[in-house]
């Protein structure tokens, strides 16, 4: 599935069985939760803290869902054309930053 099928799906799902998206603030304070969950996920098991008995069981593809899901009901309700958006985004990345990433010997 592409992006734009998925800004479909969503929306359709959104249509069916959501009866209408939340406004965008709401949407926006959602999706800065998801994010929380993911980077609690990351922080606790690939980090340095200890991850608690409770999060052990949490799905990271799961969390990561969710902070999609959220992105792309905003960008429907916004009118952005995601697909049109990370295609522009990963041109200019690539033109910007092959060099840049090539020659960073951190990385190497």
């Amino acid at each position: 599935m592409n992006i734009e099928n998925a800004q479909k799906v969503v929306d359709e799902w959104i249509k069916n069985h959501g009866v209408r998206y939340f406004d965008e603030l709401t949407n926006m304070v959602q999706l800065t939760e998801e994010v929380g969950e993911v980077a609690r996920i990351i922080a606790r098991r690939y980090g340095e803290q200890s991850e608690k008995e409770s999060d052990k069981h949490k799905d990271l593809g799961e969390e990561l869902a969710d902070v999609l899901f959220v992105v792309l009901c905003l960008a429907n309700q916004t009118g952005v054309d995601l697909q049109e958006s990370f295609n522009k985004k990963l041109d200019i990345k690539t033109k910007r930053d092959h060099d840049r990433h090539h020659n960073n010997k951190k990385l190497k």
